[in-house]
């Protein structure tokens, strides 16, 4: 059946919103955790976490962002535990545990104290809590991603498999909305001394609906049909780079340029108007909010895009946007005007749909069933570690180097080329596949 003939309607079944909602929720409260640490890095963590007395506040900063990409260095890792687990015992037993890590550490983040409290400590513990983040962001993605995808009628995967990508901007937009609340009600010192981490410890509530809503969820189908037929390999990971270390090497391209410009979204865009441009953190979390609306726009409308007109060809043109788009935004940032910095943001989220909505179903398809949990969560960790880990951190750099802003924009182009040929490389016709193992037959499972 090609993707693009005449289907018949599909009418989604109650256990498919219910799949799509727990995709969903529980993807927005993973990400939300994650991001509050990327905004408290570019303004709370450098002057109290990382500046011992006298040390220069802008390296502080710098080594603020590395903290901010140490955790992607473990995603690989989490990606290899949890897609063996995904890959053995099922997809919804991962998504309930990386659930729990995630929320155990960005509570404990909230409680961490002050470098002027117990000294070397304090960043020591706040980068081995930042890891752990990594380490269950690692493997939170793959699980979301096919028990959405493996759950979709063939010619709505990438429609279905845009939920857990929107996950993203809600988590950001929660996040944001959580601090510039916090901000309205509080003064500067307030928010210095204990306000930023009221959104750390409020991560316990949203977890525990998360919990809820994912444990309620049924297995993925595509998995209990690999029950139903003993065809769990017994060693997952050795068998996918066996199979297809292309095809993780090709995810990992195809991710690294929307996850760096995505990261300057999520967090250096707030740092860079606050510090570099002196707005307050109210008008730069403002701006970041209208942005995640429209990168969460973007991204539905990408995945629906895509069971449309093909998932190769949505990508290209998403990184086509961000390639003409990367340079000329900084004209605008740099005005200094609220209204424009705000624009500039937005319409970069045009690109960012296109290349994030489809992903879930791109990736589905280009790895067998027995293998497809690991190929996805390693392709996707490492594009992260390569796009988005260091990319706040490399932005500063680029700024503090040149000091040009302009030459950030050089950077996420070269990014977006690299991504586009990778995207080119992925045959067209794996969309046609079906996910079922008793149907697909790849050599994999023979």
């Amino acid at each position: 059946m090609s993707s693009h003939a005449a289907v018949a309607p599909h009418k989604v079944s109650r256990e498919e919103r219910k799949v799509l909602a727990g995709t969903l929720i529980g993807t927005t409260i993973e990400w939300y955790d994650f991001f509050i640490y990327a905004q408290a890095a570019g303004l709370i963590l450098a002057t109290q976490y990382f500046t011992p007395e006298g040390e220069d506040n802008t390296i502080a900063q710098i080594v603020a962002w590395a903290s901010l990409g140490i955790s992607f260095v473990f995603r690989p890792l989490g990606a290899i535990v949890a897609g063996h687990i995904g890959d053995r015992f099922g997809r919804r037993i991962t998504l309930v545990l990386t659930l729990i890590m995630m929320g155990i550490a960005t509570v404990g983040i909230g409680f961490v104290p002050t470098y002027a409290s117990i000294g070397i400590a304090a960043p020591i513990i706040i980068v081995f809590l930042r890891i752990l983040q990594g380490f269950s962001a690692g493997g939170e993605w793959g699980g979301a991603a096919l028990m959405s995808v493996e759950h979709a009628p063939r010619h709505k995967r990438g429609f279905f498999g845009a939920f857990p990508q929107i996950g993203v901007p809600l988590g950001m937009i929660l996040a944001t909305l959580i601090n510039l609340f916090l901000n309205s009600i509080l003064t500067e010192e307030q928010f210095l001394s204990f306000g930023w981490r009221i959104p750390f410890w409020s991560s316990i509530v949203l977890i525990l609906v998360g919990f809820y809503i994912r444990h309620s969820v049924e297995e993925s189908p595509v998995f209990k049909e690999m029950q139903n037929l003993k065809k769990r390999e017994s060693a997952p990971l050795k068998q996918l780079f066996k199979t297809n270390t292309r095809q993780v090497i090709l995810a990992a391209l195809i991710f690294i340029a929307n996850n760096a410009a995505g990261y300057l979204v999520i967090a250096f865009f707030i740092s860079y108007g606050v510090k570099a441009l002196g707005m307050s953190r109210s008008e730069a979390m403002t701006a970041a909010i209208i942005g995640g609306f429209g990168w969460l726009i973007f991204t539905m409308l990408g995945g629906w895009m895509s069971d449309k007109i093909g998932r190769v060809r949505t990508f290209q043109l998403g990184y086509g946007f961000i390639i003409l788009w990367a340079i000329p935004m900084w004209f605008l940032i740099d005005s200094g005007n609220i209204v424009l910095f705000t624009l500039a943001i937005l319409i970069l989220t045009i690109g960012l749909g296109p290349s994030y909505g489809p992903q879930s179903a791109m990736y589905a398809e280009m790895f067998p069933a027995a293998v497809r949990f690991s190929g996805i969560s390693i392709g996707y960790a490492i594009g992260a570690i390569l796009g988005g880990a260091f990319a706040p951190m490399i932005a500063e750099m680029i700024l503090r180097e040149t000091g040009q802003s302009w030459m950030i924009g050089l950077y996420i182009v070269f990014l977006s080329i690299i991504s586009l040929i990778a995207v080119s490389m992925v045959p067209k016709s794996n969309q046609e596949i079906d996910l079922h193992p008793e149907e697909t037959k790849e050599p994999a499972l023979s």
